[in-house]
């Protein structure tokens, strides 16, 4: 029976005059995977910073079992400015300790893309302070992930990290043997590491078994069976759950709930977009031209990011951009924006952008329009327009657009300065489609934004005639908002996928495979020897003997075999998400594996030394 780790009992907490926890009981034990959704402002953050006693509780008690080992990440870190990125991260290690530890390179490999923490200035020994929050943040992250813990306390880990990276933490944490409680909105991170939801809602927490996909059905057939929630409401969560039944790209947990009663619910639900009505609509709004690029150069600065790209947008056309982080992303779509804005006169260090004459533009930046903090919500958006034209016969007005964005009629009196951090990015996105435009373009739309209010975003978007262009890093949002990606692979080229978000992972995992290949330049700490051995190489140090050189070909052959069947093994963890007992036993061969892997790595390292 797995053991009890933490216990809330009749946890209860309240702010002014608001209860954000009333009489919460919870437990945490061994192996559990517990992912915590709910609207911002609702409590998840204060539940989890109880959970691990970083906050007290007005009401109840909160219990660790004896000796818990408890790492969290907060959205603040402590780390020590005046310390290197080598003192926080690894502390007293000695090079060859941390450079033949399986765990430290591979973490360090998918945090910072090598070794040699590309992107630092001096690596390692990179001094923290003048850093980033994105990097410092990584930084904390690899500090939590790479000591021993029982349980890991995430809030909103996947933020800062590319698609790249959260597919890497994803795949961590499944192999871990730590119990895991997770604050985010990534809902494919939910889905590929939780087995367990807790939903945060006006003072208690509901508790539900699976992944996201499990939670969204079994909240739609809770809302249905007790008729609780308004029929909009209930027909946004059916909505998601026909997405979800149906198929999207990059699922690969199986759900546990029955076929029949899920399909018996989305019946008579349609597909999401009506793309031909779509696009005939966009034809009509845009003309054929949206955006035409002709042997275009993009630069930062001095720095070529695209070159000789020629490329065609067209009118009802949804992209979904990816790339590695400074690849050109953000700068391919200032550069579109800059050339619409400008009526075409400001034009690209090379090439020829063309506008459409019909073209009306809404880009959507990372940064927060400053609005003023005087304005009330209803008021600011009133000041763009007081009604908006959502295509096929659909019209809102500003008040009704609110409330579908969270807004409610208490709320829309509410001055912008009080608003939080994701109320002000609502009300950024709500602004923009309030003004009608025909082309929009999103940089991170989902930073801040909630669940619940992302799915009212995308159901907001599928019956939004016209083009879209999505840069984000939650790639449940990419596949559920787009119909095509393209990505940017640092390169200076803008390639289609066709297999979406899949082929980008695989074609970054050939590029890292290549560039540790046999014969590439290995990424090492200074003076030390390469810290992985490459499976087949064949050059050995000279002065080893006969019995050495041995020894490393067999050691380097079941290595080989070792990545192999852990490859397997991912696979067959995934594909059986929800068979418990089967996990456990995947799991439990994979610990084995890890362990003599770690062994057989040390040894070849010795060895290397020797000669």
């Amino acid at each position: 029976m797995a053991t009890n780790l933490v216990n809330l009992e009749a946890v209860g907490k309240v702010y002014g005059t608001r209860a954000l926890l009333d009489g919460v009981s919870l437990g945490v034990s061994e192996g559990d995977r517990i992912g915590v959704v709910g609207r911002n402002g609702d409590g998840k953050t204060t539940l989890v910073r109880i959970l691990a006693k970083l906050e007290p509780a007005d009401d109840g008690r909160v219990t660790h079992a004896g000796g818990l080992r408890l790492g969290v990440l907060t959205q603040h870190d402590s780390l020590d400015p005046a310390a290197t990125v080598r003192h926080e991260v690894i502390g007293d290690m000695a090079d060859h300790e941390w450079a033949g530890n399986a765990r430290v390179r591979d973490i360090l490999t998918g945090l910072f893309g090598g070794l040699d923490m590309p992107g630092f200035p001096q690596g390692l020994d990179t001094v923290i302070g003048p850093l980033s929050g994105g990097e410092r943040r990584r930084i904390a992250l690899a500090k939590l992930l790479i000591a021993e813990q029982d349980l890991i306390v995430l809030d909103e880990p996947t933020n800062h990290l590319d698609v790249e990276g959260i597919a890497w933490l994803a795949g961590h944490l499944r192999a871990r043997r730590s119990a895991l409680v997770c604050v985010t909105h990534d809902r494919w991170f939910l889905d590929q590491v939780c087995t367990r939801m807790w939903d945060v809602q006006r003072g208690t927490v509901h508790e539900y078994e699976g992944g996201y996909s499990d939670y969204v059905f079994a909240r739609a057939e809770r809302e249905r069976i007790a008729a609780t929630e308004e029929a909009k409401r209930q027909n946004l969560v059916r909505k998601e759950l026909a997405w979800l039944r149906r198929g999207a790209p990059a699922r690969t947990s199986k759900p546990r709930f029955r076929v029949e009663a899920a399909n018996e619910l989305i019946a008579d639900v349609p597909p999401p977009r009506d793309s031909a009505e779509l696009m005939k609509f966009a034809n009509s709004r845009l003309g054929k031209t949206v955006f035409d690029l002709e042997d275009v150069t993009v630069q930062a600065g001095p720095k070529v990011l695209l070159k000789h790209l020629t490329w065609q947008l067209g009118p009802g056309d949804r992209i979904g951009l990816v790339g590695v982080n400074g690849s050109g992303k953000t700068s391919l779509l200032r550069a579109l924006a800059d050339a619409a804005y400008s009526g075409g006169e400001k034009q690209p260090a090379a090439g020829r952008i063309k506008v459409g004459r019909t073209v009306r533009l809404a880009y959507l930046s990372q940064e927060v329009a400053e609005l003023d903090p005087a304005w009330r919500v209803l008021e600011a958006v009133e000041r763009v327009r007081s009604r908006v034209d959502l295509g096929k016969g659909r019209e809102m007005s500003a008040s009704q657009l609110c409330e579908r964005f969270g807004f409610g009629k208490d709320k829309q009196w509410t001055p912008v300065g009080d608003l939080s951090g994701g109320e002000r990015r609502r009300l950024q996105i709500l602004r923009l489609l309030m003004d009608e435009p025909n082309v929009l373009f999103m940089d991170e739309p989902t930073n801040d934004l909630d669940i619940e209010t992302l799915t009212q975003l995308e159901d907001l978007l599928d019956g939004w005639p016209g083009s879209l262009v999505v840069i984000s890093h939650d790639r449940y949002f990419v596949e559920r908002t787009t119909d095509r990606v393209h990505a940017l692979l640092g390169d200076g080229t803008l390639r289609m996928l066709p297999r979406g978000l899949d082929e980008y992972l695989e074609r970054r995992e050939r590029l890292r495979q290549a560039t540790t290949a046999p014969g590439a330049p290995a990424a090492a700490p200074a003076g030390q020897a390469a810290a992985r051995p490459a499976a087949k190489s064949s050059a050995k140090p000279a002065a080893l003997s006969r019995a050495a050189q041995k020894e490393l070909q067999r050691i380097e052959r079941r290595l080989e075999r070792i990545e192999e069947r852990q490859a397997v093994l991912h696979a067959e963890m995934a594909e059986h998400a929800t068979d418990f007992e089967k996990v456990a036993g995947l799991d439990a061969e994979l610990r084995e594996l890890t362990d003599e892997r770690d062994d057989l790595e040390t040894r070849w390292l010795e060895l290397a030394e020797e000669g």
